[in-house]
């Protein structure tokens, strides 16, 4: 299923899909996508870490990719994430966001692993919401929790090369440049000693393509987009996907 135009319907409507969507990557996930020993989970608040985010979780204490087999999962050195756009994060300006990031920590004895985010409008739409987007995202990574994060919604004033375009400037003076025939981004983080950043930019109309989501440094799972988009997006009501398809108006 092609990826639709969510500027044509509320922020509302996109936030009633965004639940169904992260619902449908959970049940994909923890019903044989993950090894052993990883869950997902979603609606949890973990430090500064808000709700509608899909959460990865392992059982404590925890052991490395060898122990488990990570059966499911690929060794990076074995098939890198075919992707548009690969990075690797400056060791100085790492070292310093260490030293001023939030710490995150959860209230159960498991341990989380990695974080799935969809954005919404409202995380870009103004410049201080951006900004507690990006505080959120930087501590995650320097932190050591891997990043999945799906943006649909095409870049705005604050952030003029992509949401990977302002989070990564973060980690290094960026020279990443968003397609312009290509507004929309896919960007996956790995969180070792210098995170590295996967990104695909997408167009409107184009077909989501899976991508890695990051269990360790080395080792990651690769996500059905497309297939939990779809699923997701059935359960939008007719009236509303009639908009969001450009065959109703919305008043």
């Amino acid at each position: 299923m092609p990826v639709h135009d969510w500027n044509r319907v509320s922020a509302g409507v996109f936030h009633d899909f965004h639940g169904s969507w992260i619902t449908e990557l959970k049940k994909s996930l923890n019903n044989g996508l993950l090894p052993e020993g990883y869950y997902a989970m979603s609606e949890q608040i973990a430090g500064e870490v808000g709700p509608d985010v899909l959460m990865l979780q392992a059982k404590s204490p925890m052991r490395g990719a060898m122990d488990f087999g990570m059966k499911g999962a690929t060794a990076i050195k074995e098939a890198p994430p075919k992707v548009s756009y690969t990075a690797i994060a400056d060791e100085m300006e790492v070292y310093a966001l260490k030293r001023r990031s939030l710490v995150i920590r959860h209230s159960s004895g498991d341990q989380i692993v990695a974080f799935l985010e969809i954005i919404s409008p409202g995380n870009k739409n103004r410049e201080r919401a951006l900004r507690r987007f990006l505080d959120k995202a930087v501590s995650v990574l320097a932190n050591g929790f891997h990043l999945l994060i799906i943006d649909l919604f095409p870049h705005g004033p604050f952030d003029p090369q992509g949401i990977h375009g302002v989070l990564w400037s973060e980690f290094q003076e960026s020279s990443y440049h968003l397609p312009p025939e290509r507004p929309l981004m896919l960007a996956s983080y790995s969180a070792g000693a210098l995170p590295k950043a996967y990104v695909e930019p997408l167009a409107i109309g184009s077909i989501l393509p899976e991508m890695p989501l990051f269990l360790e440094e080395d080792w990651y799972i690769t996500v059905p987009l497309e297939s939990t988009y779809g699923e997701a997006y059935r359960s939008v009501s007719g009236r509303w996907r009639r908009v969001i398809e450009g065959s109703e108006a919305a008043v």
